[in-house]
């Protein structure tokens, strides 16, 4: 589907589709109002759509406005469609569901409706043959999203990742996974519970951060939990002041309170990662006795099939190879970059700028015009040639592939992994899928964030990494 088609198709269930269960639709009203439009830039057609939307513009009526959000309404229901499919490929062991069973409680919009939000009231309204407002007997889940985006923030996610973080996030769909004992879990509360083999797979430093929190959060969450507080809350600046003086002794580099939120956020990634490719069952049930999750004595000692087992073995290497060579890549591709620049005759005299321009850039999301004059350059184009940052991300994810590939050709050499994998078809394919693997899991929203522009926000996994690698070496 063409970027601009998405404005104008909507993805929505189609029960007679036994293979799918869903088909995109054609949707006459909004082709229309795009084709009159006439802006077809992806992004200055995106900018239009919703600021005729929201209102931004007087001059712009009710139904025009709603016309708007059905394009939009559109859009975003390609992320709702794709939520669903990678829930059901993260949490369906043993195909307990599929998608299918998601796709009711957020694909539901029908594309028909004319759907007017009034943001002062934060109502929506259905819009009839007349231009006349009537209460909408039903809210669709895309209405929704839309009415709680910030488009005029300037540190807004894009749309398609305000979707994508909605659905995920979805009342439903959460109460319907957790009936097959998958939970969603805060950060803090990843932290607080974090097991002993998970610790294992962590960094010393990673260690010490989690043991600082170990010592101060918990200690205080025990006295929490007899006050009657069940939730786990955001750690107090006092609590982080504390963490600190313990790491201070322990070589963590961690100097303020936004570096340890950082840190820990970033630690609680890997976690979350552990708990999804290494057990794909429930690592806590439900216990209604005492009425809280409680940690499964039959692990790992749970009967999966043959075929299930060596999936999740290979999906838990795969994952942890990814990690392990995004890390390797950026240090081996930035110090590339650095040699290069230190042999040009033009632009040496940049080489020792330059992870100070990759921080400007990451850290604190400075555009290259904005960090051309910080760096004593003449032009942002020779920031953009300097700095490059679309060229190393390319770079990385080459990289990235490579190793992970060499990775994975050298276990199945050793036997390590079933002989299934080292089939003539499955090694033919294997480049294409560890690409589409590493793009899913990476590379496509790091490059996202690249084309955002000015408002974009660095949140990728990619930039966690650079961020901690400047850290480390600033």
């Amino acid at each position: 589907m063409s970027a601009l088609s998405r404005y104008s198709n909507i993805w929505r269930i189609d029960p007679a589709s036994e293979a799918a269960g869903y088909r995109s639709y054609s949707v006459p009203i909004a082709k229309e109002f795009i084709k009159n439009l006439g802006v077809f830039q992806g992004k200055d057609l995106q900018t239009t759509l919703l600021s005729y939307f929201y209102g931004q513009n007087e001059t712009v009526d009710i139904v025009t406005r709603a016309k708007a959000g059905l394009c939009l309404r559109c859009y975003i229901s390609y992320p709702i469609l794709k939520v669903c499919k990678k829930i059901d490929y993260l949490f369906s062991g043993g195909k307990q569901f599929t998608y299918r069973d998601l796709l009711p409680f957020v694909l539901d919009d029908d594309g028909k409706s004319l759907i007017f939000i009034d943001r002062d009231t934060k109502q929506q309204f259905f819009i009839d043959n007349d231009g006349e407002l009537k209460d909408p007997t039903y809210q669709f889940f895309s209405t929704k999203i839309l009415q709680s985006f910030r488009s005029e923030s300037k540190s807004r996610m894009s749309l398609d990742n305000w979707a994508y973080l909605q659905t995920k996030q979805n009342p439903q769909i959460k109460n319907f996974i957790s009936e097959f004992g998958f939970r969603h879990l805060s950060d803090w509360a990843l932290l607080n519970r974090v097991r002993r083999k998970q610790l294992e797979n962590l960094s010393v430093r990673d260690r010490n951060i989690v043991e600082a929190f170990h010592m101060v959060y918990r200690r205080d969450r025990v006295k929490q939990r007899q006050t009657g507080i069940r939730k786990c809350p955001d750690p107090s600046r006092e609590q982080l002041q504390e963490m600190l003086m313990y790491l201070k002794d322990k070589e963590s580099h961690i100097y303020t309170t936004k570096d340890l939120i950082l840190s820990l956020n970033q630690i609680a990634i890997q976690l979350r990662q552990y708990d999804i490719w290494n057990s794909r069952e429930p690592l806590e049930i439900y216990n209604p006795e005492i009425q809280i999750y409680t940690a499964r004595t039959d692990l790992p000692g749970s009967s999966l099939d043959l075929e299930e087992e060596e999936d999740k073995e290979f999906m838990g290497f795969l994952h942890k190879q990814l990690n392990l060579a995004l890390s390797n890549a950026i240090k081996q591709e930035i110090n590339n970059r650095i040699s290069q620049l230190q042999k040009s005759k033009k632009y040496a005299i940049f080489a020792n700028q330059y992870l100070q321009g990759l921080k400007l850039y990451y850290c604190h999301n400075l555009s290259l015009r904005e960090i051309a004059p910080k760096l004593n350059m003449k032009s942002w184009d020779r920031a953009r040639r300097v700095l490059n940052p679309g060229k190393l991300l390319s770079d990385v994810r080459s990289f990235t592939i490579q190793e992970i590939i060499s990775e994975i050709l050298h276990k199945v050499k050793e036997k390590k992994f079933p002989m299934s994998l080292s089939s003539p078809e499955y090694l033919k394919n294997l480049a294409i899928e560890v690409e589409c693997f590493a793009d899913t899991e990476i590379f496509k929203e790091a490059a996202e964030e690249i084309r955002a522009g000015k408002n974009r926000t660095m949140n990728s996994l990619y930039a966690q990494q650079l961020r901690i690698y400047l850290k480390k070496n600033n």
